[in-house]
Formats: C-alpha cells, sequence, structure tokens
C-alpha cells in the first residue's frame, strides 16, 4: 500500500524555500513513500524530484485561474496561469493528464460578479474533474473537509489529501492510503479504494510560506503570485 501525500511544494514555487534532498528526507521520517509535486505555476521541481526520490513521484501543477486554483496530476510540461478553467482542464487532459480542485473551500477563490457559487465548484466543471481535495492541513476548518467530502460523493470523485507542505516539517500531516497504481490510467481508480487521514497545521504554518514569498521577491527578484 501506498501512504500518498498528494500535494507537496518545494522551492521551485514562490512561497516555499524547501530544498528537494530535504522533501526525501521527510518523506523518509514520515513513512511517505509517494507525493505530488504540486508546485505553483511550474513542473520544473517535480521533474528533478522525480529523477532522485526513491518513491513514488507525482509530476503535479497548482494553476491559477480567474476563479482559484486547479491542479493537473500526471504532467509533463508547464501550464500558465490565467486560463479560463476550462482551458486549464483542456491543458491538463492534453497532456494524459488528472485534473484536481485544491483546497476547494479555502482560499484562492473568487465568485463571477453576481454569483453565489464560484465557478470551480459548479456542476459544469464538476462534470470534467476526477478528484477533488477532501483534507488539506493547511485549511484550519472541519466544515471545509464536510463540505468537500460531500461533493465527491455526489460527483462520484476521487477524494484527495495533502498536507499542502510549503516546510518539510509538514510533509505527511495528510495523506490517503491507497493501493498501487500504474499510472495516470488508473490512478483514479486507486484512489477511490483509499483511505484519508491526517489533521490540520497550524494556521500560524502560513507566515513561513508568507515569508519565504517576501524573500525570494526581496533576494531574488522571485515572481509575483496573487
Amino acid at each position: 500500500m501506498l501512504r500518498a501525500d498528494l500535494h507537496v511544494h518545494t522551492c521551485y514555487s514562490m512561497d516555499c524555500e524547501t530544498p528537494l534532498n530535504r522533501i526525501i528526507d521527510s518523506c523518509r521520517k514520515a513513512s511517505i513513500n509517494c507525493i505530488a509535486v504540486s508546485d505553483h505555476g511550474t513542473v520544473a521541481g517535480a521533474l528533478k524530484l522525480k529523477e532522485i526520490a526513491p518513491f513514488e513521484v507525482i509530476v503535479a501543477q497548482e494553476i491559477l485561474t480567474p476563479f482559484g486554483e486547479l491542479m493537473g496530476l500526471f504532467l509533463s510540461e508547464d501550464i500558465p496561469s490565467g486560463l479560463s478553467p476550462g482551458e486549464a482542464i483542456a491543458r491538463i487532459r492534453s497532456q494524459g493528464g488528472v485534473v484536481n480542485i485544491p483546497h476547494p473551500f479555502g482560499r484562492s477563490l473568487h465568485l463571477r460578479r453576481g454569483s453565489k457559487q464560484n465557478v470551480l465548484l459548479s456542476g459544469e466543471i464538476l462534470s470534467q474533474i476526477d478528484m477533488i481535495e477532501v483534507l488539506n492541513s493547511r485549511t484550519p476548518f472541519s466544515s471545509h473537509s464536510t463540505r468537500a467530502r460531500e461533493l465527491a460523493v455526489t460527483y462520484g470523485l476521487g477524494a484527495s489529501a495533502g498536507s499542502d507542505a510549503h516546510t518539510a516539517g509538514e510533509i505527511g500531516r495528510a495523506y490517503v492510503e491507497m493501493p498501487e497504481f500504474t499510472g495516470a490510467g488508473d490512478f483514479v481508480a486507486c484512489l477511490k479504494q483509499g483511505t484519508i487521514h491526517g489533521k490540520s497545521s497550524s494556521p500560524l504554518i502560513h507566515l513561513t510560506s508568507t515569508w519565504a514569498k517576501v524573500r525570494k521577491r526581496v533576494m531574488k527578484g522571485g515572481t509575483n503570485y496573487p
């Protein structure tokens, strides 16, 4: 069985400074043997980690749309920010990828003017995705997880979990225990057989991301990100 943390960031994200070797060490300590590396706006870190990690690494990316973030898994190329949800999904599909909605009731969700429901959580979009993150350790409210689980059941989606780690110590705080898979083709089916484990991180953990973002902007000319 795999213990899969399906939402991990590396130093290739603009708000994370965790080097790849520390991610490997932390996974070993937490007995995590599968991770989805889902950096903001790039798959470069995931591709490099996949080459050196002694465990399963899913190449993923968080993609910023005008209405919040989508996550593509099993990617091979970057997908640009700013695409509409439909365009982002099409780009993920063109790479043979799997579509996920991370932290569906958390941050970075934006309502269309005059709408009472986020576009990403509309039936039109939910009918096009494969999975939804029902436990994100950086989302502090249990009600968010409950609502996400309800959506997963209603639409027959895979239920994902991840630490959303931006520091090494967060890795493994949320994970799915699931059967081994061979690729994108059977990943969701294996995910649906899994069980969710984990707990929330302290809300103060977000300060580490803010500090990393500031440091990168000041010291390295990092990319701005909302």
